[in-house]
């Protein structure tokens, strides 16, 4: 029999669906709500960039869909449409019906050429002259000069010119510069006044065409299929040379979508469809109407990230510095705080820079560390962490990083780092073929009084210092010896030449993760069938792994209570009669983005917790390097098991998904509002009473809601 499994686009789709919804609550102060659209916008632009275009290739091969999936690529890709055009209708109506005048009426104005006075006017055309004309290169289409390359979700204007001599028309093209502000501040009485960078530039397109008719120019935007096509080569000689050869070829790649303005005409629409798709190679079916956006007078809307970051208290969310973790507030010696016991700290509640960056920063100074190691996936420019890499390595210590190449759209800034610390005598390595290194690791040798031992940190999060004040994640400090044997097994499989199989306490991808889960699950079916209750609490960013959602309905139908917090792609379908009724999921969005990996099974009484890197999807268990740790010290279980009751508490932030596949906003229904980000602010462990072992606590925390999804 088949089972329920959502579609994978979708659900991302529906995810992103809840960050615009951020945007359009009238809870959420009027900055932030721009920053949501600005975010909604370039999650889209990446989701067509790798996951839409993917499809579009998938259809061109034919390819056959994911086994679980009832939906073939062609069906995917005509709901994704659908869905598309829905969003797209209602970003609108948020930005330009709610957003922008609630801004205005706050003296924050985004305000059109045409509304200026001459004064304005004057010094607006002053700006253009000294910054902006000097870096336009205008590029015409006619026979003499052909349709030219646009890169990448670039900005452009297409201009419709007349020749008074000749009476012909052409079109030209006008790239708005990203090297410039898109948003051109304009003094106003004191208000925070705005002019379109792309309205500057047409209301002067004269001075690039001199002699020409200027008729008319309309802005459009495209995207190009811009994932790494590593698949195709066997073996890589180097890399790293692969790698950056791979991000060069990605600015060619195919367009798959067009974002025009809304009012462009026909026209125009089908000669930009017709230009691009000759220029395109046979992986895909050339574009068509249906690959066109046009629901709104904006584009790039990401930039509006450039005007959320006002700095107006009243319409910001207030701010936030994190507390520094309990143990290592009396200053002591953090070796000798890790040596005692095990440590867990929570960011960005708790501080990065005084505990992840200060364990390596006390690593780098200590003179009996004799070697560091860590993976880094995505870090964060001169930062603490690569200061403090270098400074060991010229001391003399052994450093070895394992830097991922291949973390999407991060890799020309991480083949700049490799070379960096390769200059200054760290053991720089890339990992294993074929598998991506996302574990969250970092491994310190050092020389006690008493003996060699291991350090490790085990974390849920990137060694990013600045998405660590803006993702929730959890970290491990342990000098346990077996993890710390496992540790050392795992960097030397990735700088030596090996498959590690065999681990004592850590989790690994792929050599057991998912076998290991899958067992997990199975247990707590057998104490359910066994009469001694069962209980799953796992938080994710997405689950996917059709294994282990066929698991899950197995652990639901044998009397398992399972409570899963999915941020992002959920395929699980909860709610259902005789397959899931006894799994509930929630989605929760706010401020932070919940990026903390957290698995929680009761195991008939003897609890068992768990955190990492991994989340639950195919890629994670087989394509990818993933740690995941146990937390074996039982004083932490009530701290983590605070932080999982808070999130099934929310009835602030909080998305349930239901039986219909929909997600639906949590109310309070006039009680107190428990939002788990507010709660974490003020105690970064939670402040509920933790009962880990009670089959109803699902239903005893849950909050109805009566309100869906709000209509467009």
């Amino acid at each position: 029999m088949s089972l329920p499994y959502l579609n994978r686009e979708l659900s991302w789709l529906d995810f992103n669906a809840r960050v615009l919804e951020e945007a359009l609550d009238a809870r959420v102060p009027l900055l932030e709500r721009l920053k949501f659209l600005a975010i909604f916008s370039t999650n889209l632009d990446e989701f067509y960039m790798v996951r839409a275009a993917g499809l579009r290739r998938k259809v061109t091969s034919g390819a056959p869909q994911y086994p679980p999936d009832p939906l073939s690529p062609p069906e995917q890709l005509e709901a994704i449409r659908t869905r598309v055009h829905e969003l797209l209708h209602r970003r609108h109506h948020a930005l330009h019906d709610l957003v922008l005048p609630a801004l205005e009426a706050k003296g924050i104005k985004l305000v059109p050429m045409a509304s200026l006075d001459d004064a304005e006017r004057e010094r607006v055309h002053a700006y253009f002259e000294s910054q902006v004309f000097p870096v336009l290169t205008p590029l015409a289409v006619d026979p003499g000069h052909p349709f030219p390359y646009i890169s990448n979700l670039s900005l452009s204007l297409a201009v419709d010119i007349g020749d008074p001599d000749s009476g012909k028309e052409h079109f030209a093209r006008v790239k708005v510069p990203r090297s410039l502000p898109r948003w051109v501040p304009l003094e106003r009485g004191g208000e925070h006044c705005f002019v379109p960078l792309e309205e500057v530039i047409g209301e002067h397109l004269g001075t690039l065409f001199p002699g020409m008719a200027v008729k008319r120019w309309f802005t459009f935007r495209i995207t190009r299929y811009s994932d790494l096509d590593l698949g195709q080569i066997d073996q890589p000689d180097d890399l790293l040379e692969t790698i950056e050869q791979q991000v060069f070829q990605r600015r060619f790649g195919e367009v798959v979508r067009l974002e025009v303005q809304r009012d462009m005409p026909q026209s125009m629409r089908q000669l930009l469809l017709e230009e691009l798709s000759e220029s395109e190679t046979q992986l895909v079916a050339p574009l068509s109407e249906r690959d066109v956006h046009d629901r709104d007078d904006l584009l790039e809307l990401g930039d509006l990230l450039q005007i959320a970051g006002l700095e107006v208290p009243d319409l910001r969310d207030a701010p936030y510095t994190p507390v520094v973790p309990a143990p290592f507030r009396d200053g002591r010696n953090i070796f000798d705080v890790i040596r005692e016991r095990d440590v867990l700290v929570h960011h960005p509640y708790e501080s990065f820079s005084s505990s992840v960056e200060a364990f390596l920063e006390a690593a780098s100074g200590d003179p009996q560390v004799l070697a560091i190691k860590l993976t880094l996936y995505r870090t964060s420019g001169d930062t603490a962490i690569v200061r403090a890499l270098t400074e060991a390595a010229e001391a003399g210590k052994q450093v070895a990083v394992i830097i991922e190449l291949q973390a999407r759209f991060d890799e020309q800034n991480n083949i700049t780092f490799a070379r960096t610390m390769e200059s200054y005598g760290i053991h720089v390595a890339y990992g294993l073929p074929g598998l991506k290194t996302h574990a969250k690791t970092v491994l310190v040798v050092r020389r006690d009084n008493d003996g060699i031992r291991r350090y490790v940190h085990v974390s849920t999060g990137n060694y990013n210092s600045k998405t660590a004040r803006l993702y929730t994640d959890i970290g491990l400090f342990t000098c346990n010896p077996q993890i710390g044997a496992d540790s050392s097994d795992l960097f030397n499989s990735l700088t030596g030449v090996s498959r590690q199989k065999f681990y004592r306490r850590l989790i690994m991808a792929p050599a057991n993760l998912r076998s290991r889960t899958l067992e997990l699950i199975e247990r707590e079916s057998a104490h359910a069938a066994a009469g001694r209750g069962g209980r799953i609490i796992a938080k994710m960013n997405a689950l996917v792994d059709p294994d282990v959602i066929a698991a899950l309905y197995r652990a639901s139908q044998a009397g398992v209570e399972i409570d899963l917090i999915v941020r992002g792609i959920c395929c699980l379908l909860p709610g259902l009669r005789g397959v899931s009724e006894r799994i509930r999921v929630v989605s929760i969005i706010g401020r932070f983005l919940e990026h903390s990996r957290i698995a929680y099974f009761s195991n008939g009484g003897n609890p068992e917790y768990y955190i990492g890197s991994a989340d639950w999807m195919p890629r994670n268990f087989d394509r990818r390097v993933e740690a995941m740790a146990p937390i074996d010290d039982v004083a932490w279980h009530g701290r983590l098991q605070r932080v999982l009751e808070t999130c099934l508490a929310d009835n602030r932030q909080a998305w349930e998904l239901g039986a219909d596949g929909t997600y639906r906003r949590r109310s309070s229904n006039g009680a107190p509002e428990r939002s788990t980000q507010a709660t974490m602010m003020r105690d970064p462990w939670g402040g509920l009473e933790a009962k880990p072992t009670a089959k109803s606590g699902a239903k005893r925390t849950r909050a109805k809601s009566s309100d869906g999804l709000r209509e467009d």
